[in-house]
């Protein structure tokens, strides 16, 4: 089980002059530390840019500086390279790139102006291009992997409910809060562990990437959908399972405020395709 990596994410020193910012290095880091987490191995690709244009390098576009014969050569010799790598170890996982690279590009690129056109223009760059049979997926996306689990957890049958998203999240490389584990669930707690469980709560949704949200139910639990609200107010993707099925209006599944806060899904198993999950 292994990832293709883009070699600025292991060597962020790769990379063209001045455009490393501290939020891309935080990426970098957390990317690595998803794959260390759920032992996935990391085979970094070679760097193109590097290779032709050498480590000291100001950043371009591949019109301005790489749409040369010789570097279409090594495109060519590097991406056998790779597919030797394929052949040997199997399908990776995907590939882990970043964006706007006009090598590693996944869903933009700084390509260059044709007659006055924006020099970005979406799709992969020129080295990721190569390889349209495997998936790509943005650092940005990547680094994103701790959830926390917002739901119910007032009865066994919810509670295994909640195992179940978790269990489910987990194999694809999710790392889940789940609030039920947190704290004395007898009726009779005190004031003191009230506050304990709720200030675990506050913590885990500030450093939390995602929030999955269950919201079955006539009306969604009052506590679920405070942390959903929270969430967004944050800028926390949402992602909510809405098996029941009543719904609350001609055009709303349930709550508006909670719909229109979240990426609603009505099974748990179409949870890790909307959230980017590296095995979908």
């Amino acid at each position: 089980m292994y990832v293709l990596m883009c070699p600025c994410i292991t060597a962020p020193s790769l990379r063209a002059e001045g455009i490393t910012s501290e939020a891309d290095l935080d990426l970098f880091s957390r990317a690595r530390a998803r794959c260390k987490r759920f032992g996935i191995e990391i085979v970094t690709l070679p760097c193109p840019e590097t290779l032709y244009l050498g480590r000291d390098r100001l950043p371009g576009t591949f019109l301005e500086r790489l749409n040369k014969p010789g570097f279409f050569d090594l495109l060519a010799k590097l991406e056998t390279e790779v597919r030797d790598v394929i052949r040997t170890s199997g399908p990776p996982l995907c590939i882990v790139g970043v964006n706007s690279s006009p090598t590693c590009g996944t869903t933009s690129t700084h390509y260059g102006s044709v007659d006055g056109s924006p020099t970005k223009r979406p799709g992969r760059g020129v080295f990721l291009d190569r390889f349209p049979d495997i998936k790509v997926i943005d650092v940005s996306v990547f680094a994103m992997y701790n959830v926390y689990l917002a739901a119910p957890l007032f009865s066994d049958a919810e509670k295994q409910f909640n195992l179940v998203i978790s269990e489910l999240l987990t194999s694809h490389f999710f790392q889940v809060y789940l609030p039920q584990d947190v704290g004395d669930d007898n009726h009779c707690r005190d004031g003191e562990e009230h506050n304990h469980i709720f200030e675990s709560h506050i913590h885990a949704l500030d450093s939390t990437d995602l929030l999955v949200a269950v919201i079955d139910g006539a009306d969604a639990d009052s506590g679920t959908s405070w942390e959903m609200g929270y969430a967004y107010r944050r800028g926390i993707p949402v992602y909510a399972v809405r098996t029941d099925f009543r719904i609350a209006g001609h055009h709303e599944l349930v709550n508006l405020m909670l719909e229109q806060s979240s990426t609603v899904v009505r099974n748990p198993s179409d949870l890790p395709a909307v959230m980017k999950s590296p095995r979908c």
